[in-house]
């Protein structure tokens, strides 16, 4: 055996034992608090595959859009006709759009409370919270009421929150962050969103 191989071997020994060693550390089961962020492209997305994943295991999701709601979905096209699915969707579409707080605040009180009902169920087994952070940015919803709901959720569920901006009461709940970073996006260079690949 080369000087190359022993080494490569000697590391892919020491990986293999690190890894195993967290494995049989990680002994807690229980849902997660997950946060897509960032102002990177890909959260929705991201967030939309754990669906895809949940829902091939049969398990129940609910996914609740809090902006992008009026906008197609691809992905919500495909699995909506899934038994196991349940979408709720703010009415009023991009709040730039609508331009009215008042209408805006209303609309996302009503889904937010679908959302909170979904968090209280022991049935759903993920929940997806997709752009809520704008919600407390703009001070639709409050801060207090998300946290008290993701506290005290079934200890089974696992949350999914995306949006760029989130709250740090959130990220110091979360069990896992993970933030998307922008390096280039073709929106800046005058390139259309294309149907089926950016919704």
């Amino acid at each position: 055996m080369s000087d190359r191989d022993s080494r490569h071997r000697a590391s892919m020994q020491k990986l293999k034992a690190h890894v195993d060693e967290k494995v049989a550390s990680a002994t807690e089961e229980r849902g997660l608090l997950l946060i897509n962020t960032g102002n990177g492209k890909g959260k929705t997305t991201a967030a939309w595959g754990t669906v895809t994943r949940a829902l091939g295991y049969g398990y129940k999701v609910g996914v609740v859009q809090f902006i992008k709601g009026l906008w197609e979905c691809g992905e919500r096209n495909r699995l909506e006709e899934d038994a196991n699915l349940e979408v709720a969707i703010m009415a009023t579409g991009f709040t730039w759009e609508t331009q009215n707080r008042e209408e805006d605040t209303r609309a996302c009180q009503e889904v937010w409370n679908e959302a909170a009902r979904m968090l209280a169920d022991p049935e759903v087994y993920l929940v997806v919270l997709d752009e809520i952070t704008y919600m407390l940015k703009f001070g639709y919803l409050d801060i207090e009421t998300v946290k008290q709901a993701l506290e005290n959720r079934p200890r089974e569920q696992t949350v999914i929150i995306t949006g760029r901006n989130a709250h740090r009461d959130l990220i110091a709940m979360a069990d896992t962050v993970t933030e998307m970073q922008e390096v280039r996006h073709a929106f800046n260079n005058g390139i259309q969103a294309r149907r089926g690949i950016d919704y």
